[in-house]
Formats: C-alpha cells, sequence, structure tokens
C-alpha cells in the first residue's frame, strides 16, 4: 500500500498535495473544501497589509496551454484576512490538513507588518510571496529577482515570525540557486518554486488590443511545468532543502517529476480551473498507481532521484 504522507519544514501533512497560492484561497470555505479533496495543506491568496482592490475585469483567461491572470493581488487586508485564516484553522483542524498563509508587502516593512497582523492565526507556515509577476509596474523589480532583496525581506520576516517560514520564488530570475540560498541563509525554512513565468500578453484580433485589463498577466498551466520541473532540479541539487514544487500540475506524473526532482510537497493551482477540486482526488490516484508501477512505497523514495538516474 502506498503511502503518500510526507513531512514539510517539520509539519506533517495527509498527502504531498498543496493548495497554491491564488485560485482558491480567498475564503476559509474554500481552504476547508480543498482540504476536504485531498489537499495535505492548504495556502491562502497572498495577503498585504492593507485592502488592494487589484486589477479590473477581465484578469483570468484560459489559453490554449494554460492561463493567464493579472488578478493583482486583490485582497482585504490582513485583519480581514486573519479573521479567515482562524475559521479555517479550525475547519482544517479535524481533517489533519495544514494551514499555510501567504503574505506580501511592497516593502520590508509592509511584509513585516502583515505577518505581525496575520500571526494571531497561528498558520501552520507562512509563505511570503516575493515573486509575483503582475504587479510589477505598480510595486517595481520583483524582491525574488535579486538575492540580496529576498534576504532582506526574509531576515525581516524571521525576527517576528518563530514558525516554519517559506519563500516562493520566481521562474524569471537568472540567479534561482542564488536567490533560493539567499533566503535560506536567511532564515527560510523551505522555499515554494515556483510563481507564474512572465509577464505574458494574449491579443485579441477581433478587438485588435490586449486581452487583460493590465495589458500582462503571470503565464501558468501546463506550459510552466516543465519550467517548474527544472527550477526544483537546480534548487534541490544545489541546496537540498524543503521545497514545495508548483507549476502547472495536472496529473500524477506532473507531481512526480517534481518529486523526482527534489520537491517535499507539490503545489496545485491551475488545474482547480479546469477540473474544481476533483483535482485532488485524481492526481493522487493517479500517483499512487504510478507509485506501484515503480515499486516505490513511499515518496521519500522517489525525492529527488533524478539527480541520480
Amino acid at each position: 500500500m502506498t503511502d503518500l504522507r510526507v513531512t514539510l519544514c517539520g509539519v506533517p501533512l495527509p498527502g504531498p498535495l498543496v493548495l497554491a497560492s491564488g485560485i482558491w484561497g480567498s475564503s476559509a470555505t474554500t481552504l476547508v473544501r480543498a482540504a476536504r479533496a485531498g489537499a495535505g495543506a492548504v495556502t491562502s491568496k497572498s495577503c498585504s497589509l492593507e485592502p488592494r482592490a487589484g486589477h479590473p475585469n477581465p484578469t483570468v483567461l484560459p489559453w490554449e496551454c494554460g492561463l493567464i491572470n493579472a488578478v493583482g493581488l486583490t485582497n482585504p487586508g490582513a485583519d480581514e484576512e486573519r479573521r479567515e485564516l482562524e475559521a479555517a484553522r479550525a475547519g482544517l483542524r479535524p481533517l489533519g490538513a495544514a494551514l499555510v498563509a501567504s503574505v506580501f508587502g511592497a516593502d520590508v516593512a509592509s511584509f513585516v507588518g502583515a505577518v505581525v497582523a496575520l500571526a494571531p492565526a497561528q498558520p501552520d507556515l507562512l509563505e511570503l510571496n516575493v515573486s509575483c509577476p503582475n504587479v510589477q509596474a505598480e510595486h517595481g523589480r520583483p524582491f525574488a529577482y535579486d538575492p540580496a532583496a529576498t534576504a532582506a525581506v526574509t531576515r525581516a520576516v524571521r525576527e517576528v515570525w518563530r514558525g516554519p517560514l517559506l519563500v516562493k520564488l520566481s521562474p524569471n530570475t537568472p540567479d534561482l540557486v542564488a536567490v533560493g540560498a539567499a533566503a535560506m541563509e536567511a532564515g527560510a525554512d523551505g522555499l515554494t518554486a515556483v510563481n507564474t513565468l512572465g509577464p505574458g500578453m494574449l491579443i485579441d484580433l477581433a478587438a485588435r488590443r490586449p486581452v487583460l485589463s493590465n495589458l500582462v498577466g503571470g503565464v501558468s498551466g501546463p506550459a510552466l511545468n516543465p519550467i517548474a520541473v527544472r527550477c526544483v532540479y537546480d534548487l534541490w541539487g544545489a541546496l537540498h532543502v524543503p521545497i514545495v514544487g508548483t507549476g502547472g500540475v495536472s496529473s500524477g506524473r506532473d507531481a512526480l517529476a517534481l518529486v523526482m526532482a527534489g520537491a517535499t510537497a507539490v503545489g496545485v493551482g491551475s488545474a482547480l480551473e479546469r477540473d474544481g477540486e476533483a483535482a485532488f482526488g485524481r492526481i493522487m490516484g493517479e500517483m499512487r498507481v504510478l507509485m506501484e508501477q515503480l515499486g516505490a512505497d513511499t515518496l521519500a523514495e522517489l525525492q529527488g532521484v533524478a539527480h541520480h538516474g
């Protein structure tokens, strides 16, 4: 019998799939719903200290190989988010699933302020979103493009947060391993790899203009998966740290490829746009079948094996 339990940064998870921040994490109800469907951990939508309206519609659109989105980090602010996290934590407790709170900010001080405001909700893990690609015009160059900037945020947050800490990286930086190493040296316990790629653009031929109101947006879905696998492979090969491999996971094969590249757990996001909550059960079922075919009883037997093949 295959055992899909994993331990992420010291936190035991009943399964390896993690609801990625963004698509379903805006309320306690959807977070608990994802856990009931099979997610071993659920990540809230990224939250800032102050409320943020985000970008006007259209903000999320499917294309042939996935999704493109420019939601713009819409969120109700840390005070309201704390109440949602508290409700989610109560609902997750009997399911054994972990709660991951995602935060972002325009500068180091706003990251710290958001963390301080959310800490009373007692999430199991904290994820620092230093890598969103579709608010660059407002917030400047993402922190995740630069090792020193990523380290500064991580170090400041570590001073006010003692629990397990993940830093979410960008596939866009040419210095991915250096950024990951800087985050770990500054106090992170693990990494989430990766955020959306881009930004990219879709053009409406009839309207003769870009489709998204923001013009550009982050690219996710199946097209991102090979890039995510390479990012996880590079990070784990160099650093050997806990990694939540995220990006275009739509099948058990995709998930196990990330595990073999070095991931401890696997984030699922855009697959929910197509399959809803059924994505979790389907992906885990496919993972079990593939593991049986490979003769593996646990994911630990497969983690990082691509480095030794």
